[in-house]
């Protein structure tokens, strides 16, 4: 068996990282449009050529509406497709990805997020965690949500974020962010693993629309339907699915928190730097430690619940006006006092400004 060590360590962006893992992952295509902070994901796959090796379609839509409407037609038959955006152009999309949900589609979606609202800022941020977990399109439905805290989960995530969205028939998505999409880090790239074959993907994906076979009939995939009462029992099955799905795919870490008496929540790059501030903190004796929840949606809203009992108080770090903190304060139903501290307009905050927020919120 193969070790980390003996295997190859490559230093990349997060962006890379993503690019070359969809490539070593048998993804089947690309299709997306540039747009800071993400441009390097097409841009690597441009430069890769992977359809000179694997045969993976990489294409540059002409729109963001385009490439998700390109994820949800080859995802339809049962190819592995994904596009990648950041903020504003995931807005674009928000149509397509309800459509794929409403017609259960398992494409995947990454956004390297960026200051907002509009056009905002081509700096970092965390503000589309509302539009991500609460679903951005019309109708009740969800996505699942992986928050990469690094540039080796960027890689890994490509790989569960498909297995999850075609497990459960639903779109899923990588919500990273301008630090750790063009920040570089070593990483190891997972190994490669063939695309699947037509007979394959027919046996994996019997709902697929891949034309008529002598033993059934055509397969239809669709989000509409007038009946009311055939609508309504389409929206039980699915609501039933996402219960399934909270059930059962919760992931989430804690660091130091065996002897907390606070608790940080934070996802993604700010719980790197959380991570650097609890360090700051213990040094100067105040017991803290982390809670990163790294399913966004389904939210890992039980274990913090358990995590905060009896503890003097929780403080959640976002780069944003306060979003994950709603669902902390949920998940924890006023049993615990719950803070928040952010930053907006695409700054990133300091280690020591997290430690300053706890002692001044909390103590």
């Amino acid at each position: 068996m193969t070790t980390m060590a003996e295997q190859e360590v490559t230093l990349m962006k997060g962006n890379e990282a993503i690019a070359r893992a969809a490539i070593r992952c048998g993804v089947d295509g690309f299709f997306g449009y540039p747009i800071t902070p993400q441009s390097e994901i097409i841009e690597t796959l441009a430069l890769d050529k992977p359809w000179e090796t694997t045969g993976m379609v990489v294409l540059q839509a002409e729109s963001e509406v385009a490439a998700i409407n390109m994820v949800h037609g080859a995802a339809g038959a049962g190819k592995r497709a994904f596009t990648s955006s950041s903020s504003p152009g995931v807005a674009l999309m928000q149509e397509g990805i309800s459509f794929m949900a409403g017609s259960e589609i398992p494409g995947v979606v990454v956004n390297v997020q960026r200051g907002g609202p509009g056009l905002g800022t081509i700096q970092p941020s965390q503000s589309d965690y509302f539009q991500a977990t609460k679903g951005g399109g019309n109708g009740d439905y969800n996505v699942i949500v992986l928050a990469p805290a690094s540039v080796q989960e960027m890689a890994e995530f490509v790989d569960l974020a498909f297995e999850l969205a075609f497990k459960y028939r639903n779109p899923a998505m990588i919500l990273s962010d301008g630090v750790i999409g063009q920040m570089m880090e070593k990483v190891v790239l997972p190994p490669y693993k063939p695309r699947r074959t037509e007979e394959e993907i027919r046996k994996e994906c019997p709902w697929a629309t891949m034309g008529r076979t002598s033993n059934r009939q055509p397969n239809i995939l669709t989000s509409l339907e007038l009946k009311p009462e055939a609508m309504e029992k389409h929206n039980l099955h699915l609501q039933e699915k996402y219960r399934k799905i909270e059930e059962t795919e919760v992931r989430y870490e804690t660091i130091n928190c065996d002897d907390a008496e606070y608790i940080i929540v934070a996802f993604g790059s700010a719980a790197r730097i959380a991570q650097k501030a609890i360090e700051l903190a213990r040094a100067e004796g105040i017991k803290v430690g982390l809670f990163r929840p790294i399913t966004l949606w389904p939210f890992p809203k039980n274990e913090i619940r358990q995590l905060a009992c009896g503890k003097k108080g929780i403080l959640v770090a976002e780069i944003n006006a306060g979003q994950m903190v709603d669902d902390v304060r949920l998940a924890i139903n006023g049993e615990e006092r719950v803070e928040y501290f952010g930053r907006l307009g695409g700054i990133v905050p300091e280690p020591n400004e997290i430690v300053e927020a706890l002692k001044n919120k909390l103590m």
